[in-house]
């Protein structure tokens, strides 16, 4: 087999959806079907081979994305399994910035809901092809073509059916192949491994018939090829039809649809065929662009084992305590032993070894070539969103964008040997999580974690004891919030003073102005060219940036707002970096001080979902904790209330929820915007 052949044998591919809706229980099959594992994994017997973290059994949810490989039709295919759970969004996000393709799986009942909307648009994002498979066809309420109806108006994707299921609900045996024009059934004694392939129904096919041709229409406006034959009214066969999805498929034109139940082991093989058929191989995406770490020109990494190296690191795991990279290769070829360079670090690393992974086991293997996800132990330094390349030949691949934390608890070690693990620990947890923020309150002494909210904290000090033994105290969760200014404000400072023998002398003034909210924090200099060496301005820059990480009011960090240096003191021989960073920081905090300064909160958007009968207990709720009520739409069985609501007010909410719906309403919230409070 040729090294070209190999990547295009190569499929990598994610498993994108919102919390429930089967991501899990589709990969447990995947997985058995080709070989993978012996037995199916359910979630909720806490035994899904991809959740195999405790907390992931416990609470039957994915907390982390795992990186599996399997083969069929025998090309290899490396599934990320992603969390659907906001708190763990930044999990998707850095799954999708490598991944080729992914599969969103939808349920038949609760169709677009919000968190497969969020990961539907982090895909769009990076522009990563898709299939969507209709899970839960069996279930009480199941409707194929509502949720398409759903894609169409919240995702603006552009769907392709290509099967219909034969049946809805507890009437649900199978699925018609729109492409082939056959039936398909699953046996219930081989647990769905085998199944039957027959021809259509009389009493579904004239409705297939109907379908197929939509489907060539819809195709024709995507190929031309196909439109043309449509047209001259020419047989169009199955061959000519998979081309033309691959092709609109991997340009983003159209998504190809599917449906099943995997809890029921229906329909999971035509899906494999389809990821194999109609998702593209690493050499089928345009090259991953990067820049030439100092001369900042264009670079293209071309998916060749030939070509020089360029690699991500997406994701740092600390298992038993050890620190294991998970690194997407992009071009060129890792090798077990060799070194490696950061151009961000501008430093070497060694490889100690590659490991191939499937869940939390690993095999050892001696290379990994262009298109490859791979573990790698023996980074010490390199972070994710991380490049690696060869040191002769750099690159630096885009790096990654990472949310902001909007909650806050206090920990404090239970005992003193706790006291001696904790800043350790709580190191290797800040490496492995971007979107966890640590820091020391000056005034308590006390440790402040922050995160994506209440269950990603739990999380991590659940971890903490299970992992690594360490206790802790944690206090109640606070909001992280942030300070803005009113009015325009100006101060000047000087730093004139003796340090170890040396005279420091600078003086700044500076004046703030409130920016539009969102708009983040800038400096200008207008400071007369003459008054100051051009040197001094970038400490100047740092002193102010730094100050604005500690508000006047609070201590919180300070938002949207422009400092413009307006002059400086200097004199010749004293002017020090020092002198002017410190001056900067001391007139900012003084003209932050006299700008009228006020608190942001996090604003949540909620979406409440709830049977009718509790409509008004619940929001009546909400607007007690000051939620202002956007939209209610109303779904099969349930009213879904969409909802801006203060974060501060939100803490324990699903208690309430629970009693004021007899614990039937579920909810889901993510961060939206910064407001007055």
């Amino acid at each position: 087999m040729s090294k070209k052949t190999s990547i295009a044998r190569i499929r990598n591919i994610g498993i994108i959806a919102h919390i429930d809706a089967g991501k899990t229980t589709v990969t447990e099959r995947v997985l058995y079907y080709t070989g993978r594992s012996h037995k199916i994994g359910e979630v909720h017997d806490g035994e899904a081979v991809m959740d195999w973290m405790v907390d992931e059994q416990e609470r039957g949810i994915t907390i982390t994305s795992a990186v599996t490989a399997c083969r069929w039709n025998n090309l290899e295919i490396q599934i990320i399994d992603t969390p659907g759970h906001v708190d763990f969004t930044i999990e998707v996000e850095r799954s999708l910035r490598v991944l080729d393709g992914v599969v969103g799986v939808f349920c038949a009942v609760g169709g677009v809901e919000p968190q497969s909307e969020t990961v539907w648009r982090q895909a769009d994002k990076y522009l990563v092809p898709k299939l969507a498979f209709i899970n839960k066809m069996d279930r009480v309420g199941a409707n194929f073509l509502g949720t398409i109806e759903m894609m169409k108006n919240k995702l603006s994707a552009k769907p392709l059916i290509i099967q219909l299921p034969v049946g809805e609900e507890e009437n649900f045996e199978g699925v018609i192949d729109l492409i082939t024009m056959k039936q398909i059934y699953w046996d219930d004694e081989t647990l769905g491994a085998e199944f039957t392939v027959s021809d259509i129904s009389k009493d579904n096919l004239e409705k297939a018939r109907d379908y197929r041709e939509k489907l060539i229409e819809t195709l024709s406006d995507a190929d031309d090829d196909i439109m043309e034959a449509y047209l001259a009214e020419e047989e169009i066969d199955d061959k000519q039809i998979v081309e033309a999805v691959r092709k609109a498929t991997i340009s983003l034109k159209l998504v190809p649809i599917l449906c099943g139940s995997a809890l029921k082991n229906k329909g999971i093989q035509p899906l494999l065929d389809a990821v194999t058929s109609f998702l593209p191989s690493p050499a089928d995406v345009p090259p991953m662009t990067g820049i030439h770490p100092e001369t900042e020109e264009k670079i293209e990494c071309e998916s060749k084992d030939s070509a020089p190296l360029a690699a991500l690191i997406f994701k740092v795991s600390m298992i038993e305590g050890r620190k294991l990279s998970f690194v997407r290769v992009y071009s060129g070829k890792l090798k077990a032993g060799s070194s490696v360079f950061n151009p961000l670090r501008e430093t070497s690393e060694k490889l100690a070894r590659i490991l191939r992974m499937h869940a939390n086991k690993r095999e050892r293997i001696k290379e990994a070539g262009a298109g490859s996800i791979v573990g790698v132990v023996g980074l010490k330094k390199s972070s994710t969103g991380e490049t690696l390349c060869e040191s002769d030949n750099p690159v630096l691949l885009e790096e990654m964008d990472f949310y902001e934390p909007v909650i806050s608890v206090a920990v404090e070690p239970k005992s003193h040997s706790d006291q001696e693990k904790l800043d350790v620990v709580l190191e290797k947890y800040v490496a492995e999580d971007p979107t966890l923020r640590v820091k020391q309150d000056e005034d308590t002494g006390q440790t402040i974690l922050s995160g994506m909210g209440e269950l990603h904290l739990e999380v991590i000090i659940s971890r903490m004891l299970r992992e690594f033994k360490t206790s802790v105290n944690v206090g109640k969760p606070q909001v992280v919030y942030r300070e803005a200014i009113e009015k325009e404000a100006a101060a000047t400072a000087v730093f004139d003073r003796e340090v170890a023998g040396q005279q420091h002398f600078g003086g700044v003034s500076i004046k703030l102005a409130p920016l539009e909210r969102g708009t983040g924090n800038r400096f200008i200099n207008k400071a007369p060219e003459e008054s100051i060496p051009e040197q001094f301005i970038p400490a100047i820059e740092k002193g102010i940036m730094e100050s604005f990480e500690s508000g006047s009011l609070m201590g919180y960090p300070v938002a949207d707002v422009e400092a413009v240096l307006t002059g400086v003191s200097f004199k010749e021989s004293l002017g020090t970096e020092l002198a002017f960073s410190v001056s900067a920081s001391m007139a900012c905090k003084e003209a932050l001080s006299k700008g009228s300064p006020y608190l942001l909160e996090p604003i949540m958007a909620a979406e409440v979902f709830v049977p009718e009968l509790f409509m008004g207990d619940v929001i009546g709720d909400l607007n007690a904790r000051g939620g202002k009520i956007e939209s209610l739409v109303a779904k099969t069985g349930v009213q879904v209330i969409k909802a801006v609501v203060p974060l501060s007010k939100m803490f324990g909410y699903s208690t309430s929820l629970r009693s004021a719906s007899q614990g039937r309403g579920t909810f889901s919230m993510q961060f939206s915007h910064f407001d007055r409070s």
